[in-house]
Formats: C-alpha cells, sequence, structure tokens
C-alpha cells in the first residue's frame, strides 16, 4: 500500500477544504501534503489588516476548512486523526495538521454532512417570520458542543441589545478609511474567483439596524434595491471557553459543522460579525449570551432559498509544496 494519498483524493479532499466560509471569502489557507499528512495553513497574502487585525477571523476559517476535509475523509474511507495549532510557537501558521489512514469504521454523521457542503451558502436575502423550529435549534446546539464550542440563541431583549452595537460598531467604521478601502479590494465588482461579488450582496435594507450587514462600498452598490428583513431575526452566538489560536480553529470547525447542520435542515445563515471586530463590544456580545467565553460568531439563520454560492479559486493554487517554508 502506497504512503502517498492518491492525486484524486487529494483533489476531492481539498475542495471540500476550499468550500468553507471565509471573511469576504478570502479563502486565507494554503495546504501541504507529505505522505498522508495533510499541513493546513495560513495563507499570510490574504490577511485583512484592518478588520481582522489578530488573524482570529482567519483561523476561524482553517477551522472551517478543517472540518470540510474531515468529512471528505469520511467519504474516502479515511479516518481522521488531528491536531489543531499543533506547534504555535514554531509554526503559528500552522493551524491544523490532519492524519488520515484507511478505516472500515466510519463517521455517518460526518459521512451525511458531506452531501451538504456544495450547497451551504451566505444567505443575505430576508427571511420568513417563521421561527426556527425548537429542534432545529437543539440540534445545532449539538454540532457546536461536538466540536468544542458553544452555540448560544439570544432571546428578544438580548437580540435587540445586539442590534444597538451593531449600530455602535457601524459609527465607528464610517471615518475608518482603511477598513473602507480593505472592504473595496475584497467586495463589489464580478470577482470570478474570491471576494464577495455584487450579485452575493443581496438587497440593502428598509430600516436600520438590521438583521443583515450591508458590505456595499462602491457607489454601484450602495444603490441596490431595498427589501424589508424581519422585525425579529434569529440570531445566535458562537463562543469558545478559550481565546487561544488553537480555539479560534476550534471555533471554525463547531461553526461549519453547525452550518452544514443547518443545511441539511433547511436553514440558511449569514453573519453579523461588526461587533466582534472591536474588544469592547465583543465582551458585550459575549456578555449577552449569559455564559462565559469568548464570541466569535454572530449568526442569524432563516429558511433557506436556492441562492448560488461565491466562486472559488482552484484547487492548485492552494497547494504548498512540501518542505517549503
Amino acid at each position: 500500500m502506497s504512503d502517498q494519498l492518491p492525486a484524486r483524493d487529494v483533489d476531492v479532499l481539498l475542495s471540500a477544504a476550499v468550500a468553507a466560509p471565509s471573511m469576504h471569502n478570502t479563502q486565507p489557507w494554503r495546504f501541504e501534503v507529505g505522505g498522508r499528512v495533510l499541513d493546513v495553513y495560513l495563507d499570510g497574502s490574504r490577511t485583512l489588516p484592518a478588520e481582522d487585525p489578530t488573524g482570529r477571523a482567519m483561523r476561524i476559517a482553517a477551522g472551517a476548512a478543517t472540518f470540510n476535509l474531515r468529512c471528505a475523509a469520511e467519504t474516502l474511507g479515511y479516518g481522521a486523526w488531528f491536531g489543531l495549532a499543533p506547534y504555535p510557537g514554531d509554526e503559528p501558521d500552522l493551524l491544523a495538521r490532519i492524519v488520515l489512514e484507511p478505516t472500515a469504521a466510519r463517521d455517518d454523521e460526518l459521512t451525511d454532512l458531506a452531501r451538504y457542503i456544495p450547497y451551504r451558502h451566505t444567505d443575505r436575502e430576508p427571511s420568513d417570520a417563521v421561527p426556527i423550529a425548537e429542534d432545529v435549534r437543539v440540534a445545532l446546539m449539538r454540532a457546536a458542543h461536538a466540536e468544542g464550542a458553544e452555540l448560544t440563541w439570544l432571546g428578544d431583549d438580548d437580540i435587540r441589545s445586539v442590534l444597538e452595537l451593531i449600530v455602535d460598531a457601524d459609527l465607528r467604521e464610517i471615518h475608518d478609511w482603511r477598513r473602507r478601502a480593505e472592504r473595496a479590494r475584497w467586495v463589489g465588482g464580478e470577482r470570478p474567483v474570491d471576494g464577495v461579488p455584487s450579485a452575493a450582496l443581496g438587497p440593502r435594507s428598509e430600516g436600520y439596524p438590521s438583521a443583515v450587514r450591508d458590505m456595499g462600498i462602491r457607489p454601484a452598490d450602495r444603490q441596490r434595491a431595498e427589501r424589508r428583513f424581519e422585525q425579529h431575526p434569529d440570531l445566535a452566538v458562537l463562543s469558545t471557553e478559550s481565546d487561544e489560536p488553537a480555539d479560534h480553529v476550534t471555533a471554525g470547525a463547531a461553526l461549519e459543522r453547525v452550518l452544514l447542520t443547518a443545511t441539511r435542515a433547511g436553514v440558511s445563515a449569514s453573519f453579523l460579525n461588526q461587533p466582534l471586530e472591536y474588544d469592547d463590544l465583543r465582551r458585550e456580545v459575549q456578555r449577552r449570551t449569559g455564559r462565559p467565553g469568548h464570541a466569535h460568531m454572530i449568526i442569524r439563520f432563516g429558511h433557506d432559498r436556492s441562492h448560488g454560492t461565491t466562486a472559488r479559486r482552484p484547487v492548485a493554487d492552494f497547494l504548498k509544496p512540501s518542505g517549503s517554508s
């Protein structure tokens, strides 16, 4: 038996990995394959220094990609043993090391979730007024818990408080030209291989504050059609107990497991993470959960409608030559 993963398996694994969500669809990861070991690295050329100065969002994205790798591995008959941020001092850009070995033992849940990787998308359209069913809420909480994170559904009062924090965050960035310039680099226009194209921005909200983040920067994008969004959105906060690099990767894996579980249940998601980009507001978001820990994502859930996914670069673009620095 060869110690090297077949090229067709590597293609399946990486195609699943790069379908994971990332802030502004920057796709900030690279992969190195050596034998049956697959390493997930940050791609330092795709940072967001204004909006993600600590790299936390990048590490969350890498965690989501790692979860998709594990799902794809199950469909190929591999068991996956992995370590998250294994060498934070020596190799801070190495965020996950995955060892794949053929196995007869199957994780049926991961195998099933793999089917939904191509269909997961960020839904920036208005949702209907029907609340997310209780059994679905519980399933999403269990999905987060299975990866070592916590998903907390917010009550009406806390939802209003979080929407007020969004206003605070929006006001802070009005005069921040660095954020606007950075977003303009990644958002709007055609975007055939990365970033968020104008077609994926969805409508602007008739009211404010709103259950959707308007990321439009270009003049044409600021003139998009307006729609009425739900007045009582279903919001949940994803958090972890600690706030180290490995916890960020954990949060990403939990996020993707939640999103795929939601996709399977006919539930879509989008993100309202503006307050999490400011340390004081991020602490206040976590306080609103009534739980200890550190908030990583504010997720708006709704009932799914069919929409296209944003583009991805070719898999070959993500391969890091083995042994390179």
